[in-house]
């Protein structure tokens, strides 16, 4: 099919990663919904030749999405909890934030983060589409927005002197359509000297570390910062600092201000931008591994769930997330390998996985079950999840995870 880069437009000819056909990864199905017919759709990223960015094909709108039955709640990870409060007490430091200031959070979920903000008297808003997540950050007393964010609502918002000395986006950058309209948002709603701090999965991690199962439909798009550094600067911004950081595998903060901010740009820039380019990111051979990387973690996946069949093992899952939903169905695994994974968020209990058909079920059901293997699907938390589950460790359990290789430890070690 025909497509052309959603930044600078160039037609795409050059496919990275082909995961077959797969449903949007949020689309939990309630019981009711399993005898009915489910929309699947290429699952498959191509490469801009021009400006490297890397993006989903196109399929399908945003709305179709992020709808009222979007079940990622930020709030059921403790350690993104953490995350947040130490970026809030490092953010309100760097710029001294305080009760004159005024923070808006794009996709701000459950109020996960600005409610740190409002607990020290910041003054904030967040701007959020789904209404479940919204509703769980308005009943911690948090104003927000039910829309989606774009330069459309930026202006609406500037108009109304709503500019902001902060803007906040943790990882909603790579989920947008229409990335330049929101990059030019951003733009319209900084004060004068306001900052914007952006996270998102590092490309540069996703390739060398083989982490296909992050792909799926509701990222659009994902990024490097050199061609982050494109994009906002076509938008009227720049990229003065960064940041690497652990979280999702490895992602980049970073931190942007209008063209003309006397902010000046510190070395963590130009040193990454020149680590991107040593290992060959604007380069078409950069991007032909990892299909064969994400077929070798498959076999693997495949291997084991059969082999643990054949010698009557129990296995049983953990963690509806979205980069096991990819795993589960470029893998083509059911509830006959697979009987059922466990999550923490209430919204996705008794609900099933999209694709797999697989029953999400509480927690508490492990001790119960007594699995031989947990599988940690989102591998990105597994330490902080085996350190949940040490009482099935104690029962001869043992934790496995497959991105970016196979790990066993638990019982044995």
């Amino acid at each position: 099919m025909n497509q052309n880069c959603r930044h600078c437009g160039a037609p795409l000819s050059r496919e990275f990663l082909d995961l077959g056909f797969a449903p949007p990864s949020n689309a939990y199905l309630e019981p009711a919904a399993l005898s009915a017919p489910e929309v699947t759709y290429p699952l498959r990223l191509m490469v801009c030749d021009t400006c490297y960015l890397v993006q989903t094909q196109d399929y399908t709108a945003a709305e179709s999405l992020f709808d009222k039955d979007y079940a990622y709640f930020s709030s059921t990870s403790k350690s993104w909890l953490a995350h947040a409060a130490a970026y809030t007490n490092d953010i309100v430091e760097r710029l001294g934030l305080d009760h004159d200031s005024f923070v808006v959070e794009v996709a701000s979920n459950d109020g996960y983060l600005l409610r740190n903000f409002a607990e020290r008297g910041v003054p904030c808003l967040g701007v959020e589409p789904t209404i479940s997540t919204a509703e769980a950050a308005e009943k911690l007393g948090i104003r927000v927005l039910r829309k989606f964010f774009g330069e459309s609502l930026a202006t609406e918002l500037a108009d109304a002197d709503e500019k902001a000395d902060l803007v906040i986006g943790n990882n909603v950058y790579a989920h947008v359509p229409d990335i330049n309209d929101f990059t030019r948002g951003i733009a319209k709603l900084l004060k004068p000297n306001g900052v914007v701090t952006l996270e998102f999965p590092h490309l540069m991690r996703l390739v060398e570390f083989s982490q296909f199962d992050t792909v799926y439909h509701e990222h659009f798009s994902y990024l490097s910062l050199g061609t982050v550094t494109q994009i906002f600067a076509a938008a009227g911004l720049r990229i003065y600092d960064v940041e690497q950081i652990p979280t999702h595998g490895g992602s980049l903060r970073v931190f942007g201000c209008l063209e003309k901010s006397p902010l000046e740009q510190m070395d963590t820039v130009a040193k990454l931008l020149a680590e991107e380019k040593r290992r060959g990111m604007d380069t078409a051979a950069y991007y032909g591994t990892l299909q064969e990387s994400a077929e070798r973690v498959k076999n693997q996946f495949l291997e084991f769930l059969l082999d643990a069949k054949r010698k009557g093992k129990k296995v049983a899952g953990f963690g509806a997330a979205a980069k096991g939903n990819t795993l589960l169905n470029f893998a083509g695994v059911g509830p006959d390998l697979l009987p059922f994974v466990c999550d923490g968020a209430a919204a996705k209990q008794g609900k099933y996985l999209p694709g797999s058909h697989i029953p999400v079920m509480p927690p508490s059901i492990l001790q119960e079950k007594r699995p031989d293997y947990l599988i940690i699907l989102p591998w990105n938390i597994a330490d902080e999840i085996g350190k949940q589950n040490t009482h099935l460790a104690e029962l001869g359990t043992e934790f496995v995870t497959f991105v970016p290789s196979v790990r066993i430890w638990g019982a044995q070690s």
